[in-house]
């Protein structure tokens, strides 16, 4: 069975009503990036970061997967499917996907503020102060804030590196480290990018670029591949 490795960005989440900072209109818009997700904002004001933190979670739980995250389960039927998100949300598993990696980390769940090992499921949009990780320290978003070291990058490049067929959806490729993953993955392999805006990709083999949303794009893209790598 092919390995399909899929690169999600803001564009696939945006569809389903998550905005990110970049668009104007969002939660972003109300809050300086540096006061809400920066290890610095932590120590200064918990309770602002934890407000912040509260409402993404909320929207994230009324949100539902549309059509470009219900494509890539469809994709299951065929190939070996490895998702590796940058967003934050759980649409993917929302939709029925089976192995998605965060390197952004989770908005439902929570860490230990000093021991990122101790990660725990939340069941509500809120988490306060006073909700301690079990050597009793404050729980805090389980969230790679700017700054940060994103641990789970090491395991994504391993997989994109053995991946037959690669996708990105919904991200301009200027965030690092997760843009550097096109250029791990095998210069002879196709490689498929969505996205509705012109960018700036060159040096990139064997890319073609869906200029459509993901809503659009990723079915377009799952049809002919569920039709011609069988």
């Amino acid at each position: 069975m092919k390995k399909v490795v899929v690169l999600t960005g803001a564009g696939i989440s945006a569809e389903s009503g998550l905005k990110t900072f970049r668009d104007s209109g969002g939660l972003w818009e109300k809050y300086d990036i540096n006061d809400v997700a920066t290890p610095e904002a932590w120590d200064r004001n918990q309770e602002l970061v934890l407000e912040f933190y509260n409402a993404r979670r909320k929207q994230a739980i009324e949100a539902l997967p549309n059509p470009g995250h219900l494509a890539l389960v469809e994709l299951e039927e065929k190939y070996n499917v490895t998702i590796i998100t940058q967003n934050i949300d759980n649409l993917h598993e929302k939709a029925g996907s089976s192995n998605v990696i965060h390197i952004h980390g989770e908005i439902m769940k929570a860490q230990s503020s000093i021991n990122p090992e101790f990660v725990y499921p939340l069941d509500d949009w809120k988490l306060n102060i006073g909700q301690k990780c079990e050597a009793g320290y404050q729980l805090r978003p389980n969230v790679v804030w700017f700054g940060e070291p994103v641990p789970m990058m090491i395991q994504a490049s391993e997989i994109t590196t053995k991946a037959d067929i690669l996708i990105v959806i919904g991200t301009s490729l200027n965030v690092y480290p997760a843009a550097g993953l096109i250029d791990v993955a095998k210069a002879e392999i196709p490689k498929y990018l969505i996205d509705p805006q012109e960018l700036n990709i060159i040096g990139i083999n064997n890319l073609t670029h869906i200029k459509k949303k993901a809503s659009k794009g990723v079915p377009q893209l799952a049809d002919i591949l569920l039709r011609e790598y069988n």
